[in-house]
């Protein structure tokens, strides 16, 4: 315990944790646009703008304490109620009795006791979100209302500074918003532990606190609170955790619900949003001009990178799913229209082309004679269930009036909801149109009768041994896998300039091999189903030469996805489906130039690229690079291979498209969205950007339909101002801050390194440090959580995927992929200066690019924020987990010693001893969030120890895994 105090001293010495106020707000910094500075003028008289927020927050956890005693009784509650007091006396007042009796309690309590107190505290930090997110929305409205001036982060600010910057620049806005593509992609990545049965609790008490903002009677007031109480009680009488792991399906039927609350009805809006500032501020760019510059992407159903589980059947469900909901709301929304314009013949005016679109509905009833825009809509609804039906099967619940042709693709869809626009806005019915006909023609624009994009990934050794057995099997070549490089490359472009097909159906195949034969197959039959935009990208994970590119190619020509021949100057070579390279670790970010320019310099590639409309996207890897090398070189690696890839395009005249494989954390490339694009190399954006939006980061983003609504405009306006401001704000000593930030790298990675894959042991502490294999036991997701780790003498951290790799260390509140190397990297740097002269330069030198360069300003930011989310005294706890003494002591005392040489570091160039100094609503939330999450650190560990010492039972074991829950709820983005 003197341990364990010692570091919780130190850690308030660092982030001075004195008394403070109750829970802040977390989600300032999780949502993209929020100024530091504007954030710091707030905060002068934040206790009054706060307090709607303590009153929804205690008011919640009245509830929840009411529900607790009437489930569980009042001796639970009240063991809850003197467990918080005890953690809250400790944490911000360093009572030394509270730690003492605190450890007592814990230590000694019994399972089912254990899951009570687990359960209790994680649903305090659910609901503590849900009132944070209130009060976000809350204060967003009332800048609104107040007038206040557009904030960064908002459409309008963007375009302000643009406009300020540019003066007129209506022909560029115009082509920005005609030719943008940013696309978010919801991947099923394995950090989400909440159940969907808990979200949709969690968004019907979010609902009614927002009522709650509104004047209520007093009956009103008290119908809300039965409703609010009825939900709490719903969530603890629903089991928390997954009894079993999700399938694919489920995975699918998850991320639509996404679509339901949010995306459906709020991607429209920031459509009509986007027109309305471009008609105040630059009214020569016409609305109808603009282009489908922000879509929706998905990984979920065809990503079978590590998930064996993901096939050509779920690619199919995956968009028989999609295109069924889709259908759903389009039905649904003509069928309100129909009721809604009963526009009179009689008394408004209507279109020819409006007229024809009402003769040809089947409806022919007398009544509606004289209301040709209800008889065309009748008509609209008629052909759009032809088309659900003939499509996806899908039979809608209100019958069509009569029968009608289908629709044979969504552009036929538009073009009538379009004649209706136009006969209204003609004949003095424009009001009309904005309410419900405008955003229901953007929305089918947009999704189409597809939804979202469904991407394909596999990794490029799969795709070797299925090449490998289709040469073998038609006599082409044997061991093609042991062949060069340029061997191989021989061979593939050889095949690819002749039309014969390798494979045969009269030969036996492997499974894996018919199966990924399949998946192809598949996306060609749905690409002629739904269209090309249904599934147009394929991901290519461990790209490390050209041939695993090629090879893809091969396979689309193989199952029909390519027509031509590629391999001799001035080919027709045309793939349906664009090959995507993904570059993970260290070595191919610094490799991959080198193999797109050999991509671009094979015969006929060139005419590809055209074909593609000029444009090749290139995804980087966030998460990988950063678990091999670390959190300061992955950033920095990520940023040079970007700038080498923009140099290569530009000098081959090809548009670049990067797809950035950002997680949760910071250490997997999370933080804020709009601080994170606008901090990207200058040229590497250009109206052109793929971001994922994985786990638990989905449900905090878009949950919330306003919040979902803020976090997508942050997107669209952070890549607005990336590509028409692309050199604002980047300093004149660039190159010397490169030159710097090289050095740091370089001193990171071997500080990094030395640790992770040199210090011997090392796994061995990880494994039993962290709840790495416990974590593996939830039901999080249909992909495995490992790769090679059954059998313990064999754990190697090369072979732990990044998710659970960042996700473990968050648990235990290290969270040491978002910082550690950084102390080093500085010390190495500033003990490199042969006097005291030249070191005070050194230093003044990264102030200075903490101050003038937005990349190295971000950095430092979110490592900032990380730290503060960092706790050694309660990682020590999960220390004393490592049997042995000697390890842990020579690993655990070289994190802390690499945590306070970060912290001076950080401290020596921002001028801030406090973390968050410069954000103390998020450094309040924070730090009052310790209190709460420290009874859950402690149990986990208690019970970690139990399970482990073999005297668990299923009690313990369910402890834990609800302990995870809680703890990622309370640290949010954790990843």
């Amino acid at each position: 315990m003197g341990r364990y105090l010692a570091l919780l001293a130190v850690n308030q010495s660092r982030f001075g944790m004195n008394k403070i106020a109750p829970i802040g707000t977390d989600t300032v910094r999780a949502l993209a646009g929020d100024d530091q500075s504007v954030l710091h003028r707030q905060a002068q008289d934040q206790e009054d703008k706060d307090a709607p927020l303590r009153d929804d927050i205690r008011f919640l956890g009245r509830l929840l304490g009411d529900v607790l005693r009437e489930q569980q009784g009042d001796d639970a509650y009240q063991l809850v109620e003197t467990i918080r007091q005890h953690a809250v006396r400790f944490r911000r007042e360093g009572d030394n009795n509270a730690s003492d009796a605190l450890d007592t309690l814990l230590t000694d309590m019994p399972s089912e006791q254990a899951i009570s107190v687990v359960r209790a505290f994680s649903y305090f930090s659910h609901l503590a979100n849900i009132a944070e997110d209130r009060h976000h929305n809350r204060r967003r409205r009332v800048h609104a209302v107040a007038g206040s001036g557009p904030q960064p982060g908002s459409l309008a600010c963007a375009l302000s500074r643009v406009i300020k910057k540019r003066g007129n620049c209506t022909t560029d806005l115009q082509a920005f918003f005609s030719s943008a593509q940013i696309v978010p992609v919801l991947t099923a990545h394995p950090t989400e532990v909440q159940r969907k049965s808990i979200l949709d609790a969690q968004r019907k008490i979010a609902h009614l606190l927002a009522e709650r903002d509104v004047a209520l009677t007093a009956r009103e007031r008290s119908r809300n609170t039965g409703a609010m109480r009825a939900h709490v009680t719903t969530l603890w009488q629903t089991r928390m955790l997954r009894s079993s792991r999700l399938t694919v399906a489920d995975e699918i039927e998850n991320a639509l619900s996404y679509y339901r609350s949010t995306f459906l009805t709020e991607i429209p809006a920031l459509y009509a949003d986007v027109s309305a500032e471009l008609a105040e501020a630059v009214p020569d760019v016409k609305p109808q001009a603009l282009g489908r510059f922000l879509q929706m992407g998905s990984w979920i159903g065809g990503d079978r990178d590590g998930n064996p589980n993901v096939s050509a059947e779920t690619l199919k469900l995956a968009i028989t799913r999609q295109a069924t909901e889709i259908f759903a709301f389009y039905l649904e929304q003509v069928h309100l229209l129909g009721a809604e314009l009963s526009v009179s013949q009689l008394l408004a005016g209507a279109s020819d082309a409006l007229l024809t679109l009402a003769r040809r509905s089947p409806d022919d009833s007398p009544h509606r004679t004289d209301e040709p825009y209800r008889r065309a809509l009748i008509g609209v609804y008629s052909r759009l269930a032809a088309a659900a039906r003939e499509w996806v099967g899908h039979v809608p619940h209100r019958g069509a009036v009569g029968d009608a042709n289908a629709y044979l693709d969504a552009s036929e869809f538009v073009s009538d909801l379009n004649t209706v626009v136009a006969s209204l806005v003609a004949h003095h019915g424009t009001a009309l149109v904005s309410q419900r006909l405008g955003p229901l023609v953007r929305a089918a624009e947009v999704f189409g009768f597809h939804l979202a994009s469904v991407d394909l990934r596999q990794s490029s050794d799969i795709h070797e041994a299925v090449i490998e057995e289709l040469f073998s099997k038609a006599g082409v070549v044997q061991n093609y896998s042991n062949l060069s490089e340029a061997e191989k490359l021989t061979i593939l472009t050889r095949e690819l300039q002749s039309p014969r097909q390798l494979f045969s159906p009269y030969l036996d195949y492997t499974q894996r091999t018919r199966d990924e034969l399949a998946v192809f197959e598949a996306a060609r039959e749905i690409r002629a189903r739904f269209g090309s935009r249904a599934v147009r990208n394929y991901i290519i994970s461990h790209t490390e030469t050209v041939s695993d590119l090629v090879e893809v190619m091969l396979l689309q020509k193989e199952t029909g996805l390519m027509q031509g021949a590629l391999g001799t100057a001035g080919s027709d070579a045309r793939i349906g489906v664009m090959v995507i390279p993904l570059f993970e670790t260290i070595a191919d970010l610094r490799n991959a130039p080198a193999i797109m320019r050999e991509l671009f310099d094979i015969p006929g590639m060139a005419g590809v690229i055209t074909a593609q409309g000029g444009e090749q996207e290139v995804m980087l890897g966030y998460s990988d690079s950063n678990k091999d090398g670390g959190f300061l070189t992955s950033n920095w690696e990520l940023y040079m291979a970007e700038l080498a890839l923009v140099r290569l395009f530009d000098e081959r005249g090809v548009r670049l498209r990067l797809f950035h494989g950002r997680g949760g954390t910071v250490g997997r490339g999370g933080g804020p969205t709009y601080q994170t694009i606008l901090s990207q190399p200058p040229g590497t954006v250009k109206g052109q950007i793929r971001l994922t939006e994985q786990g638990e980061i989905i449900s905090s983003k878009f949950a919330n339909p306003e919040i979902g609504r803020r976090n997508l405009e942050a997107i669209v306006a952070a890549t607005l101002e990336a590509t028409l401001l692309p050199s604002r704000n980047q300093p004149d000593d660039l190159p010397a801050f490169e030159d710097v930030m090289q050095q740091l790298s370089d001193n990171a990675f071997a500080s990094y390194r030395g640790l992770v894959y040199e210090t011997q042991g090392f796994a061995d502490y990880f494994f039993a440090a962290t709840p790495i294999a416990e974590i593996a036991e939830l039901n999080i997701g249909s992909r495995p959580a490992s790769r090679k780790f059954s059998d313990p003498k064999n754990r190697r951290i090369e072979d732990l995927r990044a998710i659970p790799w960042g996700f473990s260390w968050g648990q235990c509140r290290l969270l040491l992929t978002g910082w550690f190397g950084f102390g080093s990297a500085v010390a190495g740097y500033l003990e490199g200066a042969a006097t005291d002269a030249e070191r005070q330069t050194r230093l003044d030198m990264l102030q200075r690019m903490h101050r003038q360069w937005p990349f190295f300003a971000n950095l430092l930011s979110n490592m900032d924020m990380v730290l503060s989310k960092t706790d050694l005294a309660v990682a020590s706890r999960y220390a004393e987990l490592v049997p042995d003494e000697t390890l842990r002591r020579t690993v655990f005392d070289r994190i802390v010693r690499e945590w306070e040489a970060t912290t001076q570091a950080l401290a020596q160039i921002t001028g801030n001893t406090e973390r968050l100094a410069d954000n103390p609503l998020l450094a309040r939330s924070i730090k009052n969030r310790f209190p709460y999450l420290d009874p859950l650190n402690h149990l986990q560990v208690e019970l970690l120890r139990r399970h482990r010492a073999g005297a668990s039972d299923e009690r313990a074991r369910r402890g834990i895994h609800l302990s995870i829950n809680g703890i990622a709820a309370g640290l949010r983005n954790t990843g």
